[in-house]
């Protein structure tokens, strides 16, 4: 690199930081979307006088939307692009927030819910994908931590918000607030580059170099990037004939699939849908369990910084071992506390720690690297679909998650939930080290050619 394009490698750079910012905004909106639920219900369920199970359907309905939103999205991103993809997301985003606030009975609220699980479920395709095309390898783990980062600034805020109108009561203005953010993503995302990658796969290879020119600085760098990606597009994206007819591909959407189960039954939306209930059950008082659950959400996005600043570093497997330990043990702890009972404010105490030493296990960990992952791990020319696939895959299982938790509590017992839920985490470390590959610093191109090879899926990132 010479001293003519070292500031204009510097200005791309910022570029690129600040398109995935916008990109990344997607995760903010998610994160709203997630957390305000969790201080509306008691209030909801005392106006509508529903039961535990009318709340895990209004909890759960989002989910599902967002499952078929997911599956929608692969084929909304291949043929629209990832821009307007996101477009569409953010307009659903307002539309489903404006809903929710005017619901007048529990099944409008369900229906409001399922255009705000619509949304997120092509955010959560389409940001990810987005961020992965327009990302530079070297800092590719950290700007798709971004996103996950994101969520977790989205949940807090939303718990902030949530705990402000808790005096009011006012769970009409929990749901509905978060049309203002939605409204401005939608400004931020009218401003964003389309992918580069997706313009090549159309054809549109000036408008892909001008792109990318925007986002590297270095001609040289351009050059290089549009005709690696070049090579792969001429054999275009197949999806699910690619998959029934190659076994690699099928191991990798296995993988992904795989990835996503493992992330919804580490627990954590158990706490992020449910954290009232959960102090409340440990002893808490309202005010006093609203407090904990706002602190829960910003505990989650400081810890989150540690993979952003790590994911490229050190690398992904370690991190995921560290962050399964981290969990299995607060969980544990959680459940043996409620077990033995909380007699005193020193264990009611020592179960909100041990409740955030769980929270921080996973924000550093699975919570940004399964997402980072399952954009590494698939082909381009199936992608599109094995990235559906797994986010499908996210969204079912968040579904059953938050549809099975107040069940659980009521029919096994606090204690046994929770030691559930630290075993699953206990296991997942053997998962980690028999499936996941380390792709910190590894091309994608170079993680196909070992896929589509035949390496085993630990080592195609070798």
């Amino acid at each position: 690199m010479n001293a003519t394009t070292q500031p204009l490698v510097a200005h791309a750079r910022t570029t690129v930081y600040f398109t995935a910012a916008l990109a990344a905004l997607a995760g903010l909106m998610f994160g709203l979307d997630v957390g305000v639920i969790s201080g509306a219900q008691q209030f909801i369920q005392h106006d509508f006088a529903i039961d535990d199970r009318a709340i895990e359907h209004i909890v759960s309905s989002m989910m599902l939307g967002a499952a078929i939103g997911a599956a929608l999205a692969a084929w909304l991103s291949g043929h629209f692009g990832r821009k307007r993809s996101l477009i569409l997301s953010a307009t659903l985003f307002v539309i489903g927030s404006v809903l929710c606030a005017a619901a007048w009975s529990p099944d409008s609220l369900i229906g409001a819910r399922l255009v705000l699980g619509l949304a997120i479920g092509v955010a959560a395709f389409t940001a990810p994908l987005y961020l992965a095309e327009i990302a530079p390898e070297d800092r590719r783990g950290a700007m798709i931590s971004t996103y996950q980062l994101m969520i977790t600034i989205g949940i807090f805020l939303a718990f902030l918000s949530d705990t402000a109108f808790s005096y009011s009561e006012s769970w009409r203005w929990m749901l509905g607030i978060i049309a203002l953010p939605g409204a401005l993503f939608l400004l931020g995302v009218l401003s964003l580059p389309e992918s580069p990658r997706w313009l090549l796969m159309r054809g549109r290879r000036d408008e892909a170099r001008m792109v990318l020119g925007r986002l590297r600085g270095d001609a040289a760098v351009v050059t290089r990037e549009i005709a690696a990606i070049e090579d792969q597009l001429r054999m275009p994206q197949q999806g699910w004939q690619l998959f029934l007819q190659n076994r690699h591909f099928r191991r990798s959407v296995a993988l992904g699939i795989a990835l996503q189960v493992v992330q919804q039954l580490t627990g954590i939306n158990v706490v992020m849908y449910y954290a009232p209930r959960i102090f409340a059950d440990m002893g808490y008082a309202t005010s006093a369990s609203m407090w904990f659950t706002a602190i829960v959400g910003l505990t989650n996005v400081l810890a989150t910084f540690i993979a952003i600043g790590f994911v490229d570093r050190i690398g992904r497997k370690p991190i995921l071992y560290a962050g399964f330990v981290v969990m299995a043990v607060g969980l544990g702890v959680v459940g043996l506390l409620m077990h033995l009972g909380m007699a005193t404010q020193v264990e009611r105490l020592l179960a909100v720690g041990m409740l955030l030493v769980f929270v921080i296990g996973f924000a550093f960990s699975a919570g940004p690297l399964v997402w980072t992952l399952c954009s590494e791990i698939q082909p381009l020319k199936g992608r599109d679909f094995g990235i559906g696939v797994s986010t499908v895959t996210n969204w079912v299982g968040t579904m059953i998650v938050g549809a099975t938790f107040l069940t659980l509590l009521n029919r096994f017992g606090h204690a046994n939930t929770f030691w559930l839920y630290a075993g699953f985490n206990a296991v997942f470390l053997l998962f980690t080290w028999a499936l996941v590959p380390e792709t910190k610093g590894v091309t994608l191109e170079h993680i196909e050619q070992k896929l589509m090879d035949g390496a085993s899926l630990r080592d195609i990132g070798r």
